[in-house]
């Protein structure tokens, strides 16, 4: 049985209009190899034929990549935090899914606010969160809140949000399933598999998915590679939008909070002082995540203590090159965490200087300067 969504009439400051959401773009894919990850062939150093032809194939990819982003859609959002009903929101941006086509399966892992199962929505495979019983008004607010956050992405490169079940006990948050989970584990359980392209595609897709977000105005807050999700062509999502908030001003957006959770490790040394969040503190946690990546899975900081991580950072301590990470990865991480937040790199030029390194994976092992 095909699942039927019911699409909700919207209520904007005009009045009540009919929201029509487009398609998701579709996202790049790679030809996959039987005991490994998808994957292009190795491009060679020398200027051999076969070279020559990877060369091709290789701009295919940045070009099927930037066609992506060209067809995203790029809308005005609603911060769902000044909605007094949060049910208000989800009404508004979200589409409710009747309960009675969904088909719970077993637990996959544990978020914020309870359980996440496989599941089937019709015929489709997806992913269910649900609201643990007994939960309190502010994580029931704060649940809702994620799937109105979530329901007004569309990108390839973040998780898209199917629906949402609010009618019925318990709630739940409909999302498209992602078959490989975690980029964290992903990268554990693949290490040996990963080569240096492998690498760069994962790194591609999350600045890619933050350069949306951070055009959206939106702070992330939580960028990590535990919440990054991938499936099997590779594909990687940025997902767990819990303590995602829409950013205020002009032009650098702030995002200040008085308390609430902060991964100390992933977060900009500002941001823990003045419990303030912009892009360029999202900037400092893709840095972390570029360490993550290239250390294949390993915890940032190794057993320090939040404590002592808070303190080095402070004092000038930046985490070193992994073991056979590029030069220019490394410096791409030093210029994510510069001290000063103004001289850190956008997610756009980010997403660029993958593009290069991509395409020419010769200039991982250049020298470059400190900027």
């Amino acid at each position: 049985m095909v699942a039927e969504i019911r699409r909700l009439p919207l209520k904007t400051t005009q009045g009540w209009t009919a929201r029509s959401l487009p398609p998701s773009p579709a996202p790049t894919t790679f030809v996959r190899n039987e005991d490994g990850p998808p994957s292009v062939a190795y491009i060679a150093t020398r200027a051999t034929p076969g070279a020559i032809v990877m060369l091709i194939a290789i701009t295919a990819v940045i070009l099927s990549f930037r066609c992506s982003s060209l067809e995203t859609d790029q809308r005005d959002f609603v911060d769902p935090h000044t909605y007094e009903d949060p049910y208000a929101a989800v009404e508004e941006f979200a589409q409710e899914i009747d309960a009675s086509l969904i088909t719970v399966g077993p637990e996959i892992g544990v978020g914020q606010f309870g359980c996440v199962r496989r599941g089937k929505l019709g015929e489709r495979t997806v992913a269910i969160k649900t609201l643990k019983p007994g939960s309190t008004e502010k994580a029931r607010m704060d649940f809702l809140s994620e799937a109105s956050i979530m329901s007004q992405f569309q990108h390839p490169n973040v998780v898209l949000l199917r629906g949402v079940v609010t009618e019925s006990i318990p709630l739940m948050i409909i999302t498209e399933f992602m078959d490989q989970g975690s980029l964290d584990k992903y990268l554990v359980k693949k290490a040996r598999c990963l080569q240096s392209f492998h690498l760069l595609v994962i790194l591609r897709g999350v600045a890619a998915g933050m350069q949306y977000l951070s055009q959206m105005k939106y702070v992330h807050r939580d960028l990590a590679a535990r919440n990054v999700l991938v499936n099997s062509q590779l594909v990687c999502k940025i997902a767990d939008f819990g303590l995602s908030r829409k950013l205020e001003g002009i032009a650098e957006g702030i995002y200040t909070t008085r308390g609430g959770i902060i991964p100390f490790r992933w977060t900009a040394p500002e941001a823990i002082a003045l419990r303030t969040f912009t892009p360029s503190s999202d900037v400092w946690s893709f840095g972390i995540v570029v360490w993550e990546v290239m250390s294949y899975g390993q915890r940032p900081y190794w057993n320090w203590r939040n404590s002592e991580v808070i303190q080095r950072v402070k004092e000038g301590y930046r985490l070193p090159a992994p073991a056979g990470c590029p030069k220019a990865l490394h410096q791409l991480m030093l210029d994510c965490w510069q001290r000063q937040s103004a001289h850190r790199p956008l997610f756009v030029s980010i997403v660029d200087t993958l593009d290069g390194f991509i395409r020419c994976p010769e200039r991982l092992n250049m020298e470059t300067r400190h900027r």
